[in-house]
């Protein structure tokens, strides 16, 4: 199965040909970590200088997971069963028997950035690795976050490729149900990404009282959304009644991360501009808010997301409107982009054909 094509019989593919960001650089430490993406399990460890590895979490002779064993001193991964031992290229040993060959096992990139281990195949370019350094745009780095959503990768990728829901089911940033109908919305497709805006009045709330905002404020939330792995990066800022832009910026990249058939990691890395020079003594505080209301945003996401955990990937027979338009190209690219589908596999799956 496809991971996050819930209902979808497909082939496997091979994820990770994509750089994805699967465990924070300070939960790797001198024992061995299991992570999961899309069904498959890697053994992380740091060999004797430090620098982190990444193979595959069965060891080869009898397939003990190896994220169970030890780092000897020397650096090696040492399997809890028998002890065969392997260096961060996969090079493995056995001491009963030194000299059986063959005793290799698969080896992966684990790069670290912002804060996190991202694994991808050796052969993948490290110009494949997404490009958060918003520097140049004035945005400092604020942290990060992870939430586990109990749901396949395209429903909770699909909930957050719209903002249709947002009065509904959040209840900090964006607009109120009575507002709705006042949503100013723009949808842009190309070939390898799209581009969404939306604009409506910002409802009141406390914690968006310290992002320096004020009642009567008008939401604007713009995002790019690309598909090697699957992300998006939300830009988000306000307006006063005047038509003047309040000091901060907030920019956000969100990651969607497969752990199974049936739940995904929702990854953030949170960014924070003030334009204003008055107000970068509260740059400490506008960081604190933004990562606290980009936690319990995305928080109401995961707690509604069971509710439509069996959602179809395939969307004929749905009433889509408007502002679906952006799930009905999404699914697209992500077939072909993410998911690596011929223009032949992606055609027989009913998408793109609801009504609207």
């Amino acid at each position: 199965m496809c991971y996050g094509l819930a209902m979808h019989a497909a082939p496997a593919r091979d994820l990770i040909r994509h750089f994805h960001p699967v465990l924070p650089a300070s939960k790797l430490g001198r024992k061995p970590v299991r992570v999961v993406l899309a069904g498959n399990a890697y053994a992380l460890f740091r060999d004797e200088q430090g620098r982190p590895a990444a193979l595959a979490d069965a060891c080869p002779h009898r397939l003990a997971p190896l994220s169970q064993g030890r780092v000897r001193p020397d650096g090696r991964l040492e399997c809890p069963y028998h002890g065969w031992h392997f260096d961060a290229e996969g090079r493995g040993a056995c001491p009963s028997q030194p000299s059986l060959t063959r005793c290799d096992t698969r080896s992966f990139q684990l790069v670290e950035q912002l804060g996190y281990l991202w694994l991808a195949h050796r052969d993948t370019p490290r110009s494949a690795l997404p490009e958060l350094d918003f520097s140049s745009d004035g945005f400092e780095y604020a942290g990060t976050f992870s939430h586990l959503a109990p749901a396949p990768l395209h429903v909770i990728f699909d909930n957050s490729s719209e903002d249709e829901h947002t009065p509904f089911v959040h209840g900090r940033l964006g607009w109120t149900p009575e507002d709705a109908a006042r949503i100013d919305f723009s949808c842009d497709v190309f070939e390898d990404r799209t581009e969404v805006k939306y604009s409506a009045p910002q409802r009141p709330s406390t914690l968006a009282r310290l992002m320096l905002l004020q009642p009567g404020d008008t939401f604007h939330n713009q995002w790019v959304t690309r598909f090697s792995p699957v992300y998006t990066v939300y830009t988000s800022w306000w307006t006063a009644q005047n038509g003047m832009e309040r000091p901060v910026v907030a920019r956000a990249g969100i990651f969607f991360v497969p752990e199974t058939e049936r739940t995904t990691f929702v990854r953030a890395f949170l960014f924070v501009k003030i334009t204003d020079p008055r107000f970068r003594p509260l740059l400490p505080v506008v960081k604190s808010a933004a990562i606290a209301l980009s936690w319990k945003e995305i928080r109401d996401d995961v707690k509604f997301i069971p509710h439509v955990a069996d959602t179809p990937f395939e969307m004929k027979g749905m009433r889509l409107n408007k502002y679906d338009a952006t799930l009905v190209h999404n699914h697209r690219l992500m077939r072909s982009i993410y998911f690596g589908e011929t223009r032949g596999e992606a055609e027989g799956t009913g998408v793109g054909h609801a009504s609207a």
